[in-house]
């Protein structure tokens, strides 16, 4: 009798035990409950992970009131600096150059103009918000600190300020890449000795949308005067500015002036802007999400 009710009571235990193992492999016993499955889904979005670019799209974001930012953060803000997250974003920082590829894995991306344009995505088109064309964002031609009033350069800044590639970019790009000359030139500098520039290089660093296609109207300008413009494209933020720094390249044409400034302060280099040539309003694009719905 006793082996009996030994017997009976390991079966009763056994069974209890696949109850609960069932119960935390598969279907939840009535009434429990799992903060994972109950808390909302994360929105995903990928943003730059450069001090400037990162804070810019942060910035974006808050303008269009999926976030707040600290006001003390400025442009150089980071997810570190979010007040106010009533969307549950959960942000990806990825290598500017690479956010395109990752598109397709995220809910939403905020893209620069240039890489966008590179995976033929159209902001006028494609992207599901704008920055404003009044950004601070103005894309610049650098040199090294000393070199800005020699011949070379001043020839090369006349030219990328001149009414053909205004009109270029207007054509061209339709209000995705905006000029920000103000007073175009005739392509040349009165105050530059020309000839003394016959068969000389001018070599520049530049990323190949929009910059190099740009560059290719400068080109045909200087050709006018025996000069040759060498663009080197690079597909980074970092070595445009460090062979320009280093000598090895005259001038780049790649970058706005806060991520100049930013990249002179944390590397001590000495680059300065020579002119302003235009605006590429930053976008965010549809992954996962076709439209803003999931943002609502």
């Amino acid at each position: 009798m006793k082996k009996k009710i030994i017997s009976l009571a390991l079966t009763a235990a056994l069974a209890l035990s696949s109850v609960l193992s069932l119960t935390s492999c598969g279907e939840k016993a009535s009434g429990s409950s799992d903060d994972a499955d109950n808390k909302a889904a994360s929105i995903t979005i990928a943003i730059p992970n450069d001090a400037t670019n990162g804070g810019r799209a942060l910035l974006l974001l808050e303008s269009l009131g999926y976030i707040e930012v600290k006001d003390s953060a400025g442009i150089t803000a980071t997810v570190l600096d979010i007040e106010e997250n009533p969307k549950n974003i959960e942000f990806k920082e990825v290598e500017a150059a690479q956010i395109p590829n990752v598109l397709p894995d995220v809910d939403y991306a905020v893209i620069n103009t240039n890489y966008a344009l590179e995976a033929n995505l159209s902001p006028a088109k494609d992207a599901l918000a704008l920055e404003g064309a009044q950004s601070p964002y103005v894309n610049v031609l650098v040199v090294k600190e000393g070199n800005e009033k020699t011949d070379k350069i001043k020839a090369l800044a006349a030219a990328l300020e001149s009414q053909k590639v205004v009109d270029f970019i207007n054509s061209k790009y339709q209000n995705e890449v905006v000029p920000t000359v103000a007073n175009p030139t005739n392509g040349f500098d009165d105050s530059v000795d020309y000839d003394s520039l016959k068969g000389q290089t001018i070599t520049v660093a530049a990323t190949p949308v929009p910059h190099a296609e740009i560059l290719a109207v400068v080109k045909d300008i200087l050709a006018e005067k025996e000069i040759t413009l060498d663009v080197k494209e690079f597909t980074d933020y970092v070595q445009p500015n460090n062979v320009v720094e280093s000598g090895e390249i005259d001038a780049n044409y790649f970058q706005h002036t806060p991520y100049l400034d930013n990249f002179n302060e944390e590397n001590k280099t000495h680059l300065v802007v020579v002119s302003s040539i235009h605006v590429e309003p930053i976008g965010l694009y549809g992954g996962k999400q076709p439209t803003l719905d999931a943002l609502k």
